[in-house]
């Protein structure tokens, strides 16, 4: 199953106090009055994706405003490397993004119920949802989205992904031969660092294992004098002194003994009390044993310093264990062995470079002819979608050039021209100030890419400006296609797109107890028809017959309805 928005809760944003909107596949119409509180979706939706957010959203009276989206979708889980190693609790079917803001502007932000950065949230919000319109989330206009479209409508990504592989293997070996072919003098010094620190480390003769062990003897060691006061206290007490306990143990054994004569009841008791005092003894002789052993000459405490202390120094230049210390020798000793054998060290690299750049050039050359077999059939699908909907002479031109450098995306850069109007010259379209007009180009392209791209959720706020008439139907007819492979949510004012829409709702304001509410509902049957017919103009017979016809209805029967 794709992957689709399944539920918002927008709570205590703006005029919404608390909204729980459950989403359908396909294609969804929101509409509404001007000023009902449409745009507070966009908004909420700009906000769960990281837009900065403004304490101006939270609405009055409340302390924190609460945004919260939750997606369902087998191909989920190829999110779940990114979000392993931010951290992350990984997802099967459902996703759960979350972010709060507070009124003293503190921001907090959830995937799947685990904080994470605001970073990481828009990062996997661009994967799902692309929003257009009069805002500042414009995919469209980011050179590496426009390459992204391009290799999705070619059919490259394969192609792209090894040419990545190649070029991070050549990276990794530039960066190894420039870091070896350092200036002599450099070179020199490393050298004599190197050395240092590999007799250093070798000179101690660590064991990761020793550490442990002879910390521990030193502790014993330090203490030895209070070790054995407190041992040798103890077995005197047990058995040396004149009222020791195993003396007065004695003397209770012996009228256990005489009680067990005259009563074999106490035989088990009497039992006991000689277990307790062989046990006893035995204490009071392992406690002498260790107060002697613990009579450490000072050389050998001495010893046991100065080991201790070495193991502090390396750890403090090296690692933060003995384990750590002796992997960092290993390392230099390997470094070290490299730059001594530098000549044959660099021919071994730059060998395996050239051969690399080798590679990378076969790779960016068959990622390239792609491209260039794809560009004109893209642009167009692009103009033919476009004269569709209302640019009947408007030009559009996938443009691709030379990069000076690689990147990990290929040998080519991209650039989106388009151009409205006759007469006009192509320019990219980051030149292009008009938002109806690069709603509706995203349009053409999303029709034109809509089995192959990859972002599961299309929202278009108000794509609809300065269109009407028969356009209006073919916006409204291409939402609806594109609501067959997305999901597409679509802010309007015209009735030929809302009445295309496989779902419709509609935003209202009401006034109770002198405060302002934003409330959703969804519409169908007649409260569609009426909704429609109010966008249409008004609501008489004439209003909710052209209602009943955009939506496919039997015309004399709603009109019937609408009279009663």
């Amino acid at each position: 199953m794709a992957t689709t928005l399944n539920l918002l809760r927008i709570k205590n944003v703006a005029l919404v106090e608390d909204l729980e909107w459950k989403l359908a596949p396909g294609f969804t119409a929101i509409t509404g009055e001007t000023g009902a509180g449409k745009s507070i979706i966009i908004g909420a939706l700009q906000l769960l994706l990281g837009e900065r957010a403004d304490k101006s959203l939270i609405r009055t009276g409340a302390d924190t405003c609460t945004v919260e989206a939750v997606f369902n979708g087998d191909d989920l889980e190829r999110l779940n490397t990114r979000f392993e190693e931010a951290g992350v609790e990984p997802c099967d079917d459902d996703l759960i993004l979350k972010r709060s803001l507070s009124a003293s502007g503190v921001n907090r932000q959830f995937i799947n119920g685990s904080p994470t950065t605001l970073g990481n949230l828009k990062s996997i919000g661009d994967d799902l949802v692309d929003l257009h319109g009069p805002h500042d989330h414009q995919s469209l206009l980011s050179p590496e989205r426009q390459l992204d479209l391009l290799d999705a409508f070619a059919d490259a990504r394969p192609a792209r992904e090894s040419f990545a592989k190649f070029n991070r293997l050549l990276r990794s070996l530039e960066e190894e031969y420039s870091a070896l072919n350092t200036v002599e003098t450099a070179r020199e010094q490393e050298i004599d660092l190197l050395r240092h620190q590999i007799n250093e480390i070798t000179a101690a003769k660590l064991a990761a294992e020793e550490e442990a062990e002879i910390e521990a003897r030193y502790r014993r060691a330090s203490n030895s004098k209070r070790l054995i006061e407190i041992a040798s206290a103890a077995a005197t007490r047990l058995s040396e002194a004149d009222d020791a306990i195993l003396s007065q143990l004695g003397e209770t054994q012996r009228l256990l003994h005489e009680l067990e004569k005259l009563d074999s009841a106490m035989e088990a008791t009497a039992e006991v009390h000689r277990t307790v005092i062989v046990e006893l003894s035995e204490i009071a002789c392992e406690l002498s044993r260790y107060a002697e052993n613990l009579d450490l000459d000072p050389e050998q405490l001495a010893a046991l310093e100065e080991r201790v202390s070495l193991f502090e120094t390396l750890k403090r230049k090296y690692g933060g264990t003995i384990a750590e210390v002796i992997a960092f020798g290993e390392r230099a000793a390997e470094r070290l062995r490299k730059i001594e054998g530098r000549d044959e060290e660099l021919l071994r690299l730059a060998s395996e470079i050239e051969q690399q750049r080798t590679e990378l050039k076969k790779g960016g050359e068959a990622l390239r002819k792609l491209r260039v077999r794809a560009a004109p059939k893209l642009s167009k699908a692009v103009r033919e979608n476009l004269r569709d909907l209302g640019f009947k002479r408007s030009e559009f031109e996938v443009q691709l050039s030379d990069l000076q450098n690689p990147r990990s995306s290929g040998l080519d850069a991209i650039e989106l021209l388009f151009s409205p109007n006759p007469g006009e010259p192509l320019k990219p379209l980051r030149a292009i100030a008009s938002s109806g007009e690069i709603s509706r180009l995203m349009l053409a392209i999303k029709s034109a890419l809509a089995a192959q791209d990859s972002v599961p959720l299309l929202v278009f706020d108000e794509i609809d400006a300065n269109v009407g008439g028969e356009i209006a139907y073919v916006v409204g007819s291409r939402m609806r296609q594109l609501g067959a492979e997305h999901q597409v949510l679509c802010i309007t004012h015209l009735p030929q797109v809302a009445a295309a829409a496989s779902s419709h709702f509609v935003v209202t304001k009401e006034v109770v107890k002198g405060r302002t509410f934003s409330q959703l509902r969804e519409v169908s049957g007649k409260a569609r028809r009426e909704e429609l017919a109010r966008m249409l103009g008004g609501q008489s017979d004439e209003a909710m017959r052209l209602a009943a016809t955009m939506l496919g209805e039997n015309i004399g029967a709603a009109v019937a309805r609408h009279s009663r």
